[in-house]
């Protein structure tokens, strides 16, 4: 790598001769391995021009470098860092500022990193057995299918996907497969107007948050929940009332009288993966329109039902245009897509996407477009097969391996979805319990943060098996039998 001139500033104050800070520029940067071995310094003469100096000047300061080891010439190429060239023994990560002499919890309006999230292990693949949820197995993916997508949409055809501001509106092509494909499969049917693209689900929840709460508004949400939700929740400082979940999910009649806005996952709860039944359904929308509050459903994995269909979704239910509805392809496809969307009525929709304009203008327009074409020519169906008739066989597989090893389930979706919600006995702490199967090369996540409140219970944990391979489910699961015994 050619390091740019532009990098190069002279000090007016330096005590000195310009040669002498170019060297001293130069030693600065090896020292501090901001220059690496190996990598090109800009030439003489451009260095010249851009300092507006001699180029003589620049020649002997790089002269003198290479004869104190800090440069090496190669003939016709120019000069370059030596391999040997020395380097400081202090942590150069530090340097700076001795002290933060800023006040910042008192001058920090709000608190945004009080949160208590599941953060998955970056090298998770390195682990024989990591049964995460929501990552992506890359066997089961479409590599080449996904490139060619990419690669049109990067073409001259389709240069305004690359290129156009959306700040008003979204990629056409996604919005309409979306309209006449996704949304149809859940009962719903919308238009254009309806649909605004998001960066995931995550952040659809923050535009309604942002758009229907305030510090004199209630919420209402499941516990255990999705910590999304709270989180969102709690920085926009609304009353927030957290409502026991059952077997059955939410339950309509536990919600508080004064409640404005009700989030759920119906389909497919987060984390306990129980359905909310028609007659609960029924009964939660009669009271949104007797207490005239909204629901913002959040529907996620609805295309994993590899078991039985799943049911229709809450929105297509809704005759009063009350539900907000929270769709989501990182799920399906991989997470590190960030691509969701929110289907509702027209002028909160319209709302959303000025706010959303302020905020990050929209979604990269190549992401839509190649997420688009990946869809419309098929090959998103093909994948979503590809992965029920996986998830089947590992479903199967880590069922009959938790029930050899007496593991208590506390809920698998009927449908199907990726994972299993497992609960261990009352004295297990499932977050020193996962510190102990990491050891093992188990990876397992923790439920802790998905309840509300200081008595939460501890001995929750979830065991995904979308990402590990069906030949280490049983042994993976053998080893966290053998832990919970042991604990």
């Amino acid at each position: 790598m050619t390091l740019s001139e532009d990098t190069f500033f002279l000090d007016p104050d330096f005590k000195g001769t310009l040669q002498s800070q170019i060297r001293q520029i130069v030693t600065s940067a090896i020292l501090s391995r901001r220059l690496l071995p190996g990598e090109r310094l800009p030439s003489s003469r451009k260095l010249a021009e851009h300092l507006n100096i001699s180029r003589i000047t620049v020649t002997l300061a790089y002269h003198e470098l290479v004869a104190d080891g800090y440069l090496s010439t190669r003939s016709r190429s120019g000069y370059f860092v030596s391999e040997s060239a020395p380097v400081s023994d202090l942590d150069t990560c530090n340097s700076g500022p001795v002290q933060d002499k800023v006040d910042w919890d008192r001058l920090l309006h709000r608190n945004y990193s009080g949160s208590i999230t599941a953060n998955p292990t970056p090298d998770w693949r390195q682990y024989p057995y990591p049964f995460i949820y929501g990552q992506t197995d890359p066997d089961l993916f479409s590599h080449s299918n996904w490139r060619l997508c990419a690669h049109q949409a990067l073409g001259k055809k389709e240069f305004d996907s690359l290129t156009s501001d959306y700040g008003v509106r979204d990629d056409p092509l996604l919005v309409d497969f979306i309209t006449r494909h996704t949304l149809p499969q859940r009962g719903i049917f919308a238009r254009p107007e309806n649909i605004l693209i998001t960066i995931g689900a995550q952040n659809a929840l923050w535009l309604v948050t942002q758009l229907l709460l305030h510090t004199d508004k209630t919420a209402a949400y499941e516990n255990p929940g999705y910590p999304g939700v709270r989180e969102v929740l709690r920085q926009m400082g609304c009353l927030r009332h957290p409502v026991d979940v059952d077997n059955e999910g939410l339950d309509p009649g536990d919600l508080p009288d004064n409640v404005n806005v009700v989030f759920t996952t119906p389909s497919h709860h987060a984390p306990t993966t129980a359905t909310m039944p028609m007659h609960r359904r029924h009964a939660l929308l009669k009271r949104a329109q007797q207490d005239d509050f909204l629901v913002v459903e959040d529907d996620y994995e609805f295309e994993m039902s590899f078991l039985k269909p799943p049911l229709p979704a809450l929105k297509s239910l809704d005759t009063d245009g009350r539900v907000i509805y929270v769709g989501s392809f990182s799920k399906s496809l991989f997470p590190g897509l960030r691509l969701g969307y929110l289907v509702g009525p027209e002028p909160f929709i319209r709302h959303a996407r000025a706010l959303r304009s302020t905020v990050l203008r929209h979604p990269p327009g190549h992401m839509q477009r190649t997420t688009a074409n990946f869809l419309a020519l098929g090959h998103y169906n093909s994948h979503i097969q590809r992965m029920k008739a996986a998830f089947f066989e590992r479903r199967q597989i880590m069922a009959k391996a938790l029930e050899a090893e007496n593991l208590e389930v506390a809920g698998s979706a009927n449908f199907g979805g990726s994972s299993f919600w497992m609960k261990a006995p009352a004295h297990v702490d499932a977050g020193v319990l996962a510190a102990r199967l990491h050891e093992q090369g188990v990876l397992i996540e923790a439920g802790g943060h998905f309840f509300e409140g200081a008595e939460k219970p501890l001995n929750y944990y979830r065991l995904a098996y979308s990402s590990i391979k069906p030949k280490a489910i049983q042994e993976g699961v053998r080893l966290i039998g053998k832990a919970v015994r042991q604990y």
